[in-house]
């Protein structure tokens, strides 16, 4: 296994407010293959909401986890199926597993929440009652911790899957990317996306004790959190091995309620509390936000031409977006696509589909966007 650095760490005495060291050159550095973890506490905090059907398959998911002394909070959100019997029925089966019963549904923020005031492990994951934790996933992740103990996140890849089957998985992992977490973030705020789905991630528990749980955001909370964690912690990703299970089903919380306009509404509230709370310590915040709003104008711009690549722009939704975009920076001619948007909408949607050069423009943009899939499933990045 070799670990691949993309800067230099920050030392073990670095804390919260502190600048994360960055800036000397990439470097690669040879690890004895084979390199396993030593045994570890991991709390993994499950909330649910109506996933009875989903609840037993993630909960033993996590308790046959390898290397590590697993306990399991399950959080049931008032839910209206059988899903708090469930919970507490595998509580007694099995004394690693603890149920927390809301009185009154909270939101999936609030259940995690209070998970993790519960929690007693030296590792924390957040696993939602329908996904599923590969086998050996947390020895794989247990070994980077333990090896870098500024590390406070890492993560791997999730084999997104829909509701059925289970794909195979691989297990073997290859080697492990260490990333400054202030790099890590810069990196995230000039691409304005989230690079994590969620059950792919391991956290350590002295971290979160510092920068905190998760924040009042409807569907970017998990978002948020792994960008704030990157502001006062290194960042890993796992190569080679896939560390969890994504289910795609139509009752699930994105499935139903996000819409392209929402997610970039969304991801542009992660970046503004961000950058409003704890992360507003570090010196780069003013520049690292001006970059992730920069981002976000663009793919307001993406989006909307997009509407005319499809020959069926919306005007109503061209001009929302068209007013993200001019909030967000300051120069919005400036922005990346909107001189061409201008003239699509000037020339009209069925000519502007036609006209050779915004055809060309299309396919460039079809194969960054494959470009930028095939990066994520091979190294986490966008």
């Amino acid at each position: 296994m070799h670990t691949t650095f993309k800067k230099s760490i920050m030392t073990s005495s670095d804390r919260v407010g502190r600048p994360v060291a960055s800036g000397s050159p990439s470097r690669k550095l040879n690890v004895r293959a084979g390199l396993s973890s030593t045994p570890a506490t991991v709390t993994v905090v499950i909330p649910c909401f109506n996933y009875a059907r989903y609840l037993p398959d993630a909960v033993d998911s996590a308790l046959a986890q390898q290397g590590a002394d697993v306990e399991v909070i399950i959080v049931d959100d008032k839910s209206t199926d059988d899903s708090l019997a469930v919970a507490r029925r595998l509580a007694g089966a099995d004394r690693r597993i603890t149920v927390l019963a809301h009185e009154t549904n909270t939101g999936p923020v609030q259940t995690f929440n209070d998970g993790l005031a519960l929690a007693r492990g030296e590792f924390l994951v957040r696993l939602d009652a329908d996904d599923l934790l590969t086998p050996s996933a947390f020895k794989r992740a247990l070994a980077v911790m333990q090896r870098f103990p500024t590390v406070g996140l890492v993560y791997g890849h999730p084999i997104h899957f829909i509701d059925g089957e289970r794909p195979a998985h691989r297990n073997i992992a290859t080697s492990w990317t260490i990333w400054p977490g202030r790099d890590w973030l810069e990196a995230c705020c000039k691409k304005g996306f989230n690079v994590i789905t969620s059950p792919e991630v391991l956290m350590r528990r002295s971290v979160i004790d510092e920068v905190g749980g998760q924040m009042p955001l409807a569907h970017t909370h998990d978002m948020e959190m792994w960008l704030r964690i990157a502001a006062f912690s290194d960042i890993a990703y796992i190569h080679g091995a896939d560390q969890a299970w994504h289910r795609e089903h139509p009752k699930s919380l994105s499935a139903r309620e996000v819409t392209a306009f929402r997610d970039l509404i969304e991801r542009k509230d992660a970046f503004d509390l961000l950058f409003q709370g704890k992360a507003a310590r570090i010196p780069q915040a003013r520049s690292f936000h001006a970059k992730a709003n920069a981002a976000l104008a663009a793919d307001a711009i993406r989006l909307a031409i997009t509407q005319y690549d499809r020959g069926a722009p919306q005007d109503r939704e061209i001009e929302m977006l068209r007013d993200v975009a001019r909030a967000l920076v300051a120069d919005v001619e400036a922005v990346p696509g909107w001189a061409g948007l201008e003239c699509r909408m000037a020339m009209g949607a069925e000519r502007a589909r036609r006209h050779p050069r915004y055809v060309l423009e299309r396919i460039i943009r079809g194969f960054r966007s494959r470009y930028s899939h095939w990066k994520w499933h091979r190294a986490g990045e966008w």
